[in-house]
This record gives structure tokens, C-alpha cells and sequence, in this order.
């Protein structure tokens, strides 16, 4: 008995002594471990995974539909079923410093269609660790112009943008950098905001398009806005004013403005003849592209649900070419030109006669300098406290307001002129639409475009109304 109580009380001062041994490592190591778990934790709650996915089947007036509803028709198409967006993003934020912003994020976006793969952002942002009033965005971004261009198509109420917006921001987004003027959340000053950028003016590159810039000139966009509310937060508003001064390289091809020929019909008259010299860049002329904008919201809680409205009116002047009003991304060029020689020989006399021959090899395209205006307006209202929200939009473009109606396509007669044509016309649509929100993340829309364009006598095609209505049904699911 003796012998096994001296056993069992040297096993248990051995146990003892091992587990205060373990005891001691686990001391040392337990606090770093838990460190490095938090850690782990802390970098993957500022690495932020989210996307949403637009599919949707659209039905035409007619077949081939030149639209705005988020793309043409193919020939003899009417009906369709399409992937419009498919985005994927990536955001990551620092660390909050001591005053509780972060000092850096960084943002990588993808958009995944039956188009292809393109990339939407990449873009740094860096925010002053003293004050957090300054901020410098650089890389792939949303153009700070307006209030339509940088807001969210995984937000936005009709399934695209307006067509003014489609044609003067083509997919929304310019290589640049741009600098944020905004006090932190914490700060009284916080509803007041200021972006100016230079970009490219190149725009965004499209599936399949690359789209760099081509000359030295760069273009300068700022965005002021103030958004207020009152105290019990049910009233909400905001007012934006928007510059854009900018240009490309004319490089080698003529410029024309608008004017009116010896017998007073409106056409485009020579402005600059292509005058380059050499192939040295600063030997060629800007043409200039400058705009202007005011947008305002208003948004009011109360017993028939919230109720919003939003508008923005934009004019300048646009430089395109001949066929289109959109924003260019690439240069101008001359038509190039071949030049063939044919040799014949006289049977009666045997003398060679040699004949040149020239003959451009692509189509002409000019620079053409239009004044335009447009606008949309908004009528938002949910349906009480349930999942239903109805859609009232309308928006005007008029790519030239110094021509109306038969004026469009009228024959000039000055050597010199150029005639306008259908790229002139002013259109305006209406939007109903009818919103259900299936869940947090699901949300189905019923839309219809009612197109309606300006029509002219003198142009073949566009002597009435065209057919370009559409219906838009899609689902969004966001994650």
C-alpha cells in the first residue's frame, strides 16, 4: 500500500510538472496565434467580393431595330433573350487610421456578357490620413460628370442609361485621374462635394474595341454637388452643376461647323482645312468638345411610399463625323487613296498613252461640329410599404438644335457645303416601367421604351415615325 501511494504521488508530480511546462508554452504562443487569426480576419472583412448578374428578353417593333435599349437588333431579329451585364468586383480597403477613414482603396471590376469580357474599373484611390477631405482616384473610372454617368446600373430604375447619355459618354467610364474634395461622414461639411479629373477622352474600351489614347490633349470634367435632407431624414435632396472642357487631334481630315449656303439653306460649311504639314502631333489642330450640365433630386417619404424625382439637362457642342453624333475614340483620318495607270497603245500611229487613275480607297468621314442638347426626367414612386415600385421616365436628345424638321437633309447648293442628314434628327422617348422586388437580392422589371424621332421630307426613311419601340423584361440578381 505503501509502495503504490509513493507511485501515485510521483505520477501526479510528473503530470504536474509537464503540464505546467505546456501550460508555460501556450502562455508564449496562445497570444499570437489569436493575433494572427485576427489578422487573417481583419484582411478578409476589407476584401469585398460582390457583382450582379442582368439577364433579359426583349421584344421590338420590328426586325433589325437600330436601339438604345441596350444594342441594336440583328437583321430581321425582333425577339431576344440577352445577357446584358454580368460584373464581378473586387474592392479592398486599408485599414482605418486613427480618425477613422481609410487612407487607400483599391477597386478591380469585370463585366461578363455575351459580348465577351471587358474590363469596367481599375483604380486606385487615396485619401489624406490629416483631414480625409482630399481624395485622388487614378486608373479606369467613372467619368464625375452628372448624376446619371457614375450612378449604378445595379441601381438604376430603367434598364439603360438615356440616349444622350449613351452618345456623349459611351460607357461611362476614361482612363485618368481625378481629385475629391469632401469632408468625412463625421463632419458637418459632409453634404457638400467637389470631382475634377483629366481623362484621356477616349472613353472605356468595349468588347472586342481597345480604345487608347491618340494625341496630347486631354479633357478636364468636374462635378459640384450638395445633398441635404432634413432632420427627420424624410426629405431628401440634392443639386449638381457639371463642366467638361475638352478635344482630340483633328489630324488629317476637314472640319465643318454649321452654316447656311448663298440661298440660305442650312448645311455644314468648311471650318478648317485639313493643314497638316508634317506628321509631327503639334503641328495639328484641336477641335474642341465642351459641355455643360445641372442635375437635381428630390425624394419624399411618406404615406403613399417613397416618392422620387430626378432630372438632368446637358448641352455643348459635339464634335463626330457625318454619321454619328457619339463621342469619338480614335482619330479621324483622310480617306486614303490608289492610284492605278493604264497604258494604251494608238493601232494607226503605235504611240503609248499611259492614263492615272485615283480612287479612295475607304469612305470619306470629316469632323463635324454639332450643338446639342438633352435631358431626363424621373417619376419614382413605390407602391406604400410593398415590393412594387412604378417607373416614369422621359429624355429628349436633339444632337442639333440649329436644324428642325424639313430643314434635315435639304440639297445645298454652295461648292464646299456638306448636307445634313438623319444624324441631325432630335429624338425623344417615354419609359413605363413596373418593379418587383422578389427579395434583397432578386429584383424583376417590366419596361417599354416608346421611341420617337424627328422626321423630314427630305430624308428617305425618316418621313414619319420609324418602328423602334421596345419591351424590356429582366431579372437582377445581386450577391
Amino acid at each position: 500500500m505503501k509502495r503504490r501511494k509513493l507511485l501515485t504521488i510521483t505520477l501526479s508530480l510528473m503530470l504536474l510538472t509537464i503540464f505546467q511546462i505546456k501550460g508555460q508554452e501556450n502562455t508564449d504562443t496562445l497570444p499570437r496565434t489569436v493575433e494572427g487569426i485576427l489578422n487573417t480576419l481583419d484582411v478578409k472583412n476589407r476584401l469585398k467580393f460582390s457583382g450582379y448578374i442582368q439577364a433579359q428578353y426583349q421584344v421590338a417593333d420590328s426586325g433589325g431595330t437600330k436601339s438604345f435599349a441596350g444594342g441594336d437588333f440583328e437583321n430581321g431579329v425582333d425577339k431576344r433573350f440577352y445577357l446584358r451585364r454580368g460584373r464581378i468586383k473586387f474592392q479592398y480597403d486599408a485599414a482605418a487610421g486613427e480618425k477613422g477613414w481609410s487612407t487607400s482603396q483599391y477597386v478591380l471590376q469585370f463585366d461578363i456578357s455575351q459580348k465577351g469580357l471587358t474590363i469596367k474599373d481599375v483604380y486606385a484611390k487615396f485619401t489624406d490620413p490629416w483631414s480625409g477631405w482630399f481624395s485622388v482616384t487614378a486608373g479606369m473610372q467613372n467619368r464625375p460628370f452628372g448624376y446619371e454617368i457614375v450612378y449604378s446600373s445595379a441601381l438604376r430604375e430603367s434598364p439603360e442609361r438615356g440616349r444622350m447619355s449613351q452618345i456623349i459618354f459611351p460607357n461611362e467610364r476614361d482612363l485618368g485621374a481625378m481629385l475629391t474634395i469632401q469632408a468625412p461622414k463625421t463632419s458637418r461639411w459632409n453634404w457638400i462635394k467637389l470631382d475634377v479629373g483629366m481623362f484621356n477622352g477616349t472613353g472605356a474600351p468595349s468588347a472586342g474595341v481597345n480604345t487608347s489614347d491618340f494625341d496630347k490633349f486631354k479633357d478636364i470634367i468636374g462635378h459640384l454637388a450638395i445633398t441635404r435632407s432634413t432632420k427627420s431624414e424624410r426629405v431628401k435632396w440634392g443639386l449638381g452643376a457639371s463642366f467638361y472642357d475638352g478635344g482630340f487631334r483633328q489630324d488629317s481630315s476637314d472640319r465643318y461647323k454649321f452654316g447656311s449656303d448663298s440661298l440660305g439653306v442650312k448645311g455644314f460649311i468648311i471650318d478648317q482645312k485639313n493643314t497638316v504639314v508634317s506628321t509631327f502631333i503639334n503641328n495639328r489642330d484641336k477641335t474642341k468638345r465642351s459641355y455643360v450640365g445641372f442635375d437635381g433630386q428630390v425624394s419624399i417619404d411618406w404615406f403613399l411610399g417613397l416618392t422620387t424625382i430626378r432630372g438632368e439637362y446637358i448641352q455643348g457642342e459635339q464634335p463626330a463625323d457625318s454619321s454619328s453624333s457619339t463621342s469619338l475614340s480614335s482619330a479621324i483620318q483622310q480617306p486614303s487613296t490608289k492610284t492605278t495607270y493604264t497604258t494604251t497603245i494608238n493601232s494607226s500611229t503605235g504611240a503609248a498613252t499611259t492614263t492615272a487613275t485615283t480612287v479612295n480607297t475607304t469612305s470619306t468621314r470629316y469632323v463635324y461640329i454639332r450643338k446639342f442638347n438633352g435631358a431626363y426626367f424621373y417619376l419614382l414612386q413605390n407602391i406604400g410599404q410593398s415590393p412594387w415600385q412604378a417607373i416614369v421616365k422621359y429624355d429628349w436628345y436633339d444632337a442639333n438644335t440649329d436644324l428642325k424638321g424639313d430643314e434635315i437633309g435639304q440639297g445645298v447648293k454652295k461648292t464646299g457645303f456638306q448636307k445634313s442628314n438623319a444624324t441631325d434628327l432630335k429624338y425623344t422617348t417615354l419609359g413605363l416601367g413596373l418593379a418587383y422586388r422578389w427579395d434583397a437580392n432578386v429584383k424583376i422589371t417590366g419596361y417599354y421604351d416608346m421611341v420617337k424621332n424627328e422626321t423630314s421630307s427630305n430624308l428617305s426613311g425618316y418621313t414619319k415615325d420609324l418602328l423602334d419601340n421596345v419591351f424590356t423584361l429582366r431579372v437582377q440578381v445581386k450577391f
